[in-house]
């Protein structure tokens, strides 16, 4: 299975919850027409989140295919057409990134109804292959993340070693994706010793300070 995530900002003057009820409701609509869907989910900033400034990304957006030549059929189909000519209507397309990634699975638990989605952008650590970082992450990493007090599931999504290959460079190194009961459980894991266990190790593969996180909220279009 392959998953597309699109990082998305609106566009400049637009009022967040004017965004966000256009995402949900007629853009969604329109992806819906595309085939070949087998998942569709939208993770939207919550609304506190804008009382720190104004963030990297307003949201973030999964879609799932049985492969990269569904993807491509689908990219070159008049409904893609159409949710591309769609995106000017809320969307600053200077400011949105694709990622094709696999997902890999540290926690293999339900999503918390009600819940929240702390996603963390990655950059790998300069000079790093991109096969050690992705192995360091997806190994020793993971165990030592998915010992965080209040973690409900926990995903990593790897971008595909072939783009790298062909010389393109992702606007991101990948995606940790995490899903908690709430803000309040994400703050009560920030003083416990498994947390400050898993910062210590991202100095083996992350670059420092270059890593950005947003906490949302999961509206699932096509489960």
């Amino acid at each position: 299975m392959l998953k597309a995530i699109t990082v998305l900002k609106r566009k400049a003057g637009m009022e967040v919850e004017d965004f966000q009820r256009y995402w949900r409701t007629s853009h969604a609509e329109i992806v819906l027409r595309m085939a070949n869907l087998k998942g569709y989910v939208q993770s939207h900033l919550i609304l506190s989140g804008y009382s720190r400034g104004e963030p990297v990304h307003d949201g973030m957006a999964e879609v799932w295919y049985d492969d990269s030549a569904a993807l491509k059929a689908n990219a070159q189909s008049p409904e893609y057409a159409a949710v591309a000519a769609d995106e000017s209507n809320f969307m600053d397309s200077s400011a949105t990134g694709l990622l094709l990634v696999d997902d890999h699975i540290i926690i293999d638990q339900p999503a918390p109804q009600g819940g929240v989605k702390c996603v963390e952008f990655l950059h790998r650590r300069e000079g790093m292959a991109v096969e050690d970082f992705q192995a360091h992450w997806g190994g020793p990493h993971g165990a030592i993340a998915a010992r965080i007090p209040g973690i409900e599931r926990y995903v990593q999504s790897h971008p595909k070693l072939g783009g790298y290959r062909d010389g393109r460079q992702p606007v991101y190194d990948g995606a940790a994706i995490t899903w908690w009961q709430s803000t309040e459980a994400m703050r009560a894991a920030a003083d416990s010793a498994e947390l400050a266990a898993t910062r210590a190790d991202e100095a083996n593969f992350l670059r420092p300070g270059g890593n950005p996180t947003i906490i949302t909220k999961e509206h699932i279009v096509l489960d």
